[in-house]
């Protein structure tokens, strides 16, 4: 079994900046690709970032040049920074962590943005 498990959220100001974390730990194989998600109040969970092994990512439109996601392989571990924070950031953000044929998700951690 995989375990994930996100920290770093929390409360910040309109143009603010926040880092989350997600380590994965376990009976790892190889995780080839890790990403994050955010769920927003009445929304769907959508994409924001995800990052392979290879370090290759790809972000949603609305947080490209504002975000920047990497990971520490050696750690399966990866990051989010999240700068110039806007209030329809405000969301719970899940890390995922694909080791095939399986993902595997974390809890989640709440990041909300204050105008």
């Amino acid at each position: 079994q995989v375990q994930v498990v996100e920290s770093g959220g929390g409360l910040v100001q309109a143009g603010g900046s926040l880092r989350l974390s997600c380590a994965a730990s376990g009976r790892i194989f190889r995780i080839v690709r890790m990403g994050w998600y955010r769920q927003a109040p009445g929304k769907s969970r959508e994409l924001v970032a995800s990052i392979t092994s290879g370090e290759s990512t790809n972000y949603a439109d609305s947080v490209k040049g504002r975000f920047t996601v990497s990971r520490d392989n050696a750690k399966n571990t990866v990051y989010l920074q999240m700068n110039s924070l806007k209030p329809e950031d405000t969301a719970v953000y899940y890390c995922d962590a694909f080791d095939p044929p399986r993902d595997y998700w974390g809890q989640g951690t709440q990041v909300i943005v204050s105008s």
